[in-house]
């Protein structure tokens, strides 16, 4: 391929490194030039063009994508269609992602032009979200490095989704005289909300004394009819020895390895009875936020089996996030800062199901809806807002004018709401702690409602999800910690925030705001119901 100034005469093929205006004519980067083309910008005095002119054995750039996307062997993911010379390959389940990190590097030092990224080797996903890319950097690569990769992959398989299996577990709990009864019962509703993302269950629970012969008798019965068994101590383990290693020996189980370089994790248990896992849960297991008992647990019941070897080499990149409860944190708190929430207003949509009116223009009480629910945010505590604006931005814009917003433009609203999510991200400050993600269709939120979604997200010192609920039931506005940001850039289509909240490992708090909470207006009879009046 050769790229850079092309007399104009000679650039009938060539594909424009720039878009470029000849008259009333805009050609976009990446065009292909025909004979009307070039002659269109000959007559408006173009006299070169800066392009690529491609070789006889040259791949153009999405064929080269699909081809080199097409040769790799996996297993549970999906190939999406090649654009721009990418191709993005997305999980087809739930479950746990593994990829040969070494044919990985293999293929990346082929050659610059090729390039393959992938999220972390036994990352949790999610079905549809990206799990891998494929992208070519210039307009095209030789046939030669296309052949030369599928023969790297030829008898490897270079990714998997394994998806979760339902497991029945058993729960151990051990209980000593300062045990409170609220721990035992908060361990079995934050175990259950830890095994509901793969569709497995707490079945049986057993609470014993701390001692080796109770415990064991609760591993022997509960391993016999569970998939696996849990145990939670009331005492940290201190020694190989100590009471729940010694009950998995006296169960006439093993124990493979006690004690993990992962941290919190560290005192984790792992150890099997009759072929079921047994796991020694460390306390920090108690909370819902990741620690090193989600990276074992969540490998096991993807079917993917968990080494003593396996354990000793996680300690890169072991280092997770502080629990703030913890007993002993690892180093004094700092004083609190007060968490910064952003607000996401999202008002690109086309009101499809309007059949022509833009309901975010519709009138309440003489005041767009738009406006209405703007004004709401911005008399609440939050610390800005972005409205992410799309189909008919200007009216948007002029339905909010004097309002202290930012707007985000998504150019791609009709792709759905996946889009406006990211820019609305994306424009948000580097301060931001929490982005609060409101659906401009929802005239039934009010100040107040937003004030306590906020207050929730504080007590959580920032770092869970707040979804605002009715009667039980999830609703929104929802507030995305600063944790889960870059999780928005993997989500396509018209996927939201709900994705990102149902994949778990992030604690949830719910907060019952009424029945704003499930009403939005797509359609003329509920724009109606909610007292709106379609804009003339």
């Amino acid at each position: 391929m050769r790229f850079g100034p092309i007399p104009i005469e000679d650039a009938e093929g060539a594909i424009l490194a720039h878009a470029t205006t000849a008259g009333e004519r805009r050609l976009r980067k990446a065009h292909r030039l025909t004979a009307e083309d070039v002659k269109v910008l000959a007559a408006a005095g173009v006299r070169e063009v800066v392009a690529a002119s491609l070789a006889s054995d040259d791949v153009d750039e999405n064929e080269a994508a699909a081809r080199i996307a097409g040769v790799l062997k996996h297993s549970g993911i999906e190939v999406k269609p090649a654009a721009t010379g990418r191709v993005n390959l997305h999980a087809k389940t739930t479950g746990v992602f593994t990829v040969d990190k070494e044919l990985v590097d293999s293929i990346n030092h082929v050659d610059p032009a090729v390039t393959i990224a992938t999220v972390a080797a036994f990352a949790p996903v999610v079905a549809g979200q990206m799990v891998a890319t494929v992208k070519i950097i210039p307009f095209a690569v030789p046939e030669a490095v296309v052949d030369w990769i599928a023969s790297l992959t030829a008898d490897h398989t270079i990714f998997e989704v394994h998806p979760y299996r339902a497991w029945s577990v058993g729960v151990v709990q051990t209980v000593l005289p300062s045990v409170k009864q609220s721990v035992l019962d908060k361990t079995r509703r934050v175990t259950e909300a830890r095994l509901a993302r793969s569709g497995s269950r707490v079945s049986e629970e057993r609470r014993t004394p701390h001692e080796p012969g109770a415990v064991a008798q609760a591993i022997s019965e509960l391993s016999r009819d569970n998939d696996m068994v849990l145990v939670f101590g009331a005492s940290a383990v201190c020694d190989p020895e100590d009471v729940i290693p010694a009950a998995i020996r006296e169960s006439g189980g093993t124990v493979f390895r006690a004690g993990m370089p992962v941290d919190p994790g560290n005192l984790l248990i792992l150890g099997e009875r009759g072929g079921r896992p047994v796991l020694g849960a460390p306390g920090c297991a108690r909370s819902p936020k990741e620690n090193g008992f989600d990276w074992v647990l969540d490998r096991l019941i993807a079917g993917v089996p968990v080494t003593e070897d396996d354990i000793a080499g996680m300690g890169v990149g072991g280092l997770l996030m502080e629990i703030p409860t913890r007993p002993q944190p690892r180093e004094p708190a700092e004083p609190a800062r007060r968490a910064k929430v952003y607000t996401i207003v999202l008002a690109a949509g086309r009101s499809s199901r309007m059949g022509g009116p833009n309901k975010l223009l519709a009138s309440f009480g003489g005041k767009k809806l738009v406006r209405l629910v703007a004004e709401r945010v911005r008399a609440s505590r939050a610390d800005g807002v972005v409205v992410v604006t799309g189909h008919q931005a200007d009216r948007v814009r002029d339905a909010l004018a004097g309002i202290n917003v930012r707007f985000a433009d998504n150019p791609d609203y009709a792709s759905g709401l996946a889009g406006s999510l990211k820019a609305g991200i994306r424009a948000l400050p580097a301060d931001a702690d929490g982005a609060m993600v409101v659906l401009g269709d929802m005239p039934g939120v009010d100040t107040a409602d937003f004030d306590a979604l906020i207050t929730a997200f504080a007590r959580a010192s920032g770092h869970a999800i707040v979804r605002a609920t009715h009667a039980g039931k999830r609703g929104n506005p929802v507030i995305l910690p600063h944790s889960v940001f870059p999780a928005v850039e993997s989500l396509e289509g018209d996927v939201g925030a709900r994705h990102l909240v149902e994949a778990g490992g992030v604690e949830v708090v719910d907060v019952e705001i009424g029945e704003g909470a499930s009403i939005d207006v797509d359609t003329p009879d509920a724009l109606a119901l909610a007292g709106g009046v379609v804009a003339g």
